[in-house]
């Protein structure tokens, strides 16, 4: 499969996912964009961000690429669960697309597979795989999407991790082993610039890195507990 200018250009690099969760002091559009903008300045070269708003108002501060997901739910398939929200990130801005790639059930009843086509039948986005096992991976690179990554494999709340957590490089050496020159995506406890150099080294093509750089709360957390 050809792969596209814009995933060429993230090889090797890295990818802030700015987020924040509801109830959160930072959940705004207009905060999520001034801290896109701030990592595109600090280098990022893409961005990664959840929700149609944050979409719209991160696309219209950074001109590096964005990678637009939606969750909703936080049990089953939560990641763009269905094709009325790929889409609807589609229209909101998004350059990526990204969405669970298990073979969870989904609330429209479509498997990956038909998701994936429907995507590509109404729209040229590019799609960014999320998935949980090496099976995952497998299946999204036979559907043909633009990159695969690493990101369920904890299977937990990034916001319930700790700084000793890592990535899951295990499930990254088989993968790029599996699938050399592929775009596979390590995101998931990529805490520190050690974990990002790990990932690289076992054949990443690009990092994710959220919770890291751009959750406060968790950073606080992180140096209390190192401090007290």
């Amino acid at each position: 499969m050809p792969i596209s200018p814009l995933v060429q250009s993230l090889k090797g690099k890295l990818i802030v996912s700015v987020q924040a969760y509801p109830g959160e002091p930072l959940r705004h559009p207009e905060t999520m964009a001034q801290m896109a903008r701030a990592c595109e300045l600090g280098g990022a070269a893409a961005i990664r961000c959840q929700g149609l708003s944050d979409i719209a108002a991160i696309k219209g501060r950074v001109e590096i690429p964005v990678i637009g997901l939606w969750k909703e739910g936080h049990e089953g398939v939560y990641i763009t669960p269905t094709l009325r929200h790929a889409m609807a990130c589609v229209n909101a801005g998004a350059d990526v697309v990204a969405l669970d790639a298990t073979e969870r059930p989904r609330p429209d009843g479509r498997t990956f597979k038909e998701t994936v086509e429907a995507i590509r039948a109404q729209s040229d986005v590019l799609i960014m795989a999320d998935c949980m096992t090496i099976d995952d991976i497998r299946n999204a690179v036979a559907c043909g999407c633009d990159l695969v990554s690493t990101t369920l494999s904890h299977n937990k709340a990034a916001i319930d991790t700790t700084l000793e957590d890592g990535p899951d490089v295990p499930l990254l050496k088989q993968a790029t082993s599996e699938f050399p020159d592929y775009p596979i995506i390590c995101e998931g406890h990529v805490h520190t610039p050690a974990d990002g150099k790990t990932a690289i080294d076992a054949g990443a093509w690009a990092v994710v890195v959220g919770t890291g750089i751009t959750h406060p709360t968790s950073l606080t957390s992180w140096f209390r507990a190192a401090i007290e």
